[in-house]
């Protein structure tokens, strides 16, 4: 009888899958002719008038696929040249930009390697960990990029938050008296001593 559920819960699961990846493909697949037959006449000319810029095949390939391939371009780059500092960075925006925080990790870690000391590195590698929701991790580079720059506000407040997220009531005190001491007004440091109580 177990048996007999298992086999329907998988079948039911790969039916799923399988549905949602068909549906999934054609809204997408329907998305790019709609937008090349937009592009075919603007609304601001006349009806009759000559066809401008380029053909509706075109269209679709030139800005889609040319922002792609130049992003898979620049990820390829870094992969392949690990010392470029600036080329790994790069692929970290670009992970962030489309919200795939582990990809965006991986760059940074490769980056660090090259410019352990790089303040702003130091503070987009806390911003992942934080986002990931790895408070630890989080704290400890906001800790190392306080190093560089002990003032700073926005890197104090995010280690304060780590640090309370991350359950360490000690050093999240310890953070917002430096967070005070620099900035007495910041609205956050209210609402994160409130949740130390």
């Amino acid at each position: 009888m177990n048996k007999e559920k298992s086999l329907y819960a998988i079948i039911g699961l790969l039916a799923g899958l399988i549905i949602g990846y068909v549906g999934t493909n054609s809204l997408n697949g329907s998305a790019p002719a709609a937008q090349a037959n937009a592009a075919t006449q603007p609304a601001s000319l006349p009806p009759n008038h000559p066809q401008t810029g380029q053909q509706p095949s075109d269209a679709g390939a030139s800005t889609n696929g040319g922002a792609q391939g130049d992003v898979m371009a620049a990820i390829e780059q870094a992969r392949k040249d690990t010392s470029n500092f600036d080329a790994q960075m790069k692929a970290a925006e670009l992970f962030k930009q489309i919200n795939r925080r582990e990809g965006e990790l991986e760059f940074y870690e490769r980056a660090v390697k090259i410019k352990p000391n790089d303040f702003n590195l130091l503070t987009k590698f806390g911003e992942v960990n934080l986002a990931l929701q790895r408070y630890e991790e989080a704290a400890k580079w906001y800790q190392q990029a306080l190093k560089s720059n002990p003032r700073h506000e926005a890197t104090l407040q995010n280690l304060a938050l780590a640090l309370v997220e991350k359950g360490d009531k000690s050093g999240a005190n310890a953070a917002l008296k430096q967070l005070e001491q620099v900035n007495p007004r910041n609205p956050e440091i209210a609402q994160l001593r409130s949740r130390l109580q």
